[in-house]
């Protein structure tokens, strides 16, 4: 199932298909069934899992798009049934971390990029033309809607979503709904709780959980401290207060 005019240097299972032109060089790993589509360029230390989709003209596994790469050998960790589509690009990690890593899952629109050492969590959907710029993190479940560029070591919560066009330059915490320019918190992802299988109950305590962070006129801190302090659980309220007081850039709000 290898196309005649694909130049694939690497050892490739028979179950693959890679489509005409396509070239995966000597270090990728590829897992069964992976589908490599026509023009696709997967170089680099690189290992796509189980039936991992990449579309045409994508560019998988290139170096780091950062001044202070001296060419050290890291690496790109694609998860299973993960669907990357035309055009998209993700790059290599650097020293900082050594890779970059998307989850299992995931489906990553038509011209969206992934820089180096971003983090992506299981099921994660990036619409088309999002950027992510290095050492993102980004939370399972998580939506990002089109043409959204995200700031560096920006984290987006799980189960969260960011509407379409926004620029994201702070964290945006887990199960939250995030627009607007500047972005700001609208409210909780109540459609994607259900979605994803949150009872009637968990989404009326995420509400109320909004409104104690986002709404309390006290002072973020304290109400972190509070949480942190009385929370014996993994309630999801306590989840999205360790979320918060681990935040370097500062949490949308």
């Amino acid at each position: 199932m290898i196309h005649s005019t694909a130049v694939v240097e690497c050892v490739a299972p028979e179950s693959v298909e890679i489509g005409p032109y396509a070239v995966v060089g000597p270090d990728v790993v590829l897992g069964q069934r992976v589908v490599i589509d026509a023009h696709a360029f997967v170089t680099g230390i690189t290992t796509l899992a189980d039936d991992v989709k990449i579309g045409p003209g994508a560019v998988i596994g290139t170096a780091p798009q950062d001044l202070k790469f001296a060419g050290e050998r890291t690496t790109l960790e694609i998860g299973a049934r993960t669907v990357i589509r035309e055009m998209a690009n993700i790059n290599c990690g650097t020293s900082a971390t050594g890779k970059t890593v998307v989850g299992a899952d995931c489906f990553l629109m038509a011209f969206s990029h992934v820089a180096h050492d971003c983090v992506i969590g299981d099921g994660v959907i990036l619409a088309n033309s999002v950027n992510l710029a290095g050492h993102v993190e980004i939370g399972r479940k998580a939506i990002i809607g089109g043409v959204v560029p995200v700031h560096q070591f920006t984290r987006i919560g799980e189960y969260s979503m960011i509407g379409g066009g926004f620029r994201v330059s702070r964290d945006v915490s887990p199960y939250t709904l995030a627009g607007g320019e500047p972005l700001r918190m609208i409210g909780i992802n109540k459609l994607g709780l259900r979605r994803n299988g949150f009872s009637n109950e968990e989404i009326a305590y995420a509400v109320d959980s909004f409104r104690y962070f986002f709404k309390n006129s006290e002072t973020m801190a304290s109400k972190v401290e509070a949480v942190l302090s009385s929370s014996t659980d993994d309630s999801l309220r306590k989840r999205m207060a360790e979320f918060i007081s681990t935040s370097s850039r500062g949490v949308t709000i």
